[in-house]
């Protein structure tokens, strides 16, 4: 079977200060904001316990969806602070994949 999956552009962590983020949640489902908000927390136990990194999709403010991958250190409903100290806006956030 084909995967079908969008493929979106792969870039590095130190790319992050330097995008714009619209002010609007990504996501519109008060379920699927729960469940981010619940990954992003199993991820953040996973980043601080074993290092573990995870695939982070998002949007920024042109509209465009990137994904990167990094290990996340702490995130609440305001922001996310990834590997190295930088912050992006949790509700620009679109899913976190744990591989």
């Amino acid at each position: 079977m084909e995967n079908t999956a969008p493929h979106y552009q792969l870039i590095e962590k130190e790319m992050i200060p330097r995008l714009q983020f619209g002010p609007d949640d990504v996501l519109q489902d008060k379920e699927q904001k729960v469940k981010r908000q619940h990954s992003l927390e199993r991820a953040s136990l996973l980043g601080n316990g074993y290092q573990g990194k995870v695939e982070l999709t998002f949007q920024v403010a042109s509209g465009e969806v990137l994904r990167m991958q990094t290990t996340i250190w702490q995130a609440d409903k305001e922001f996310t602070t990834i590997k190295s100290g930088v912050t992006l806006p949790t509700h620009a956030i679109l899913g976190v994949e744990f591989f």
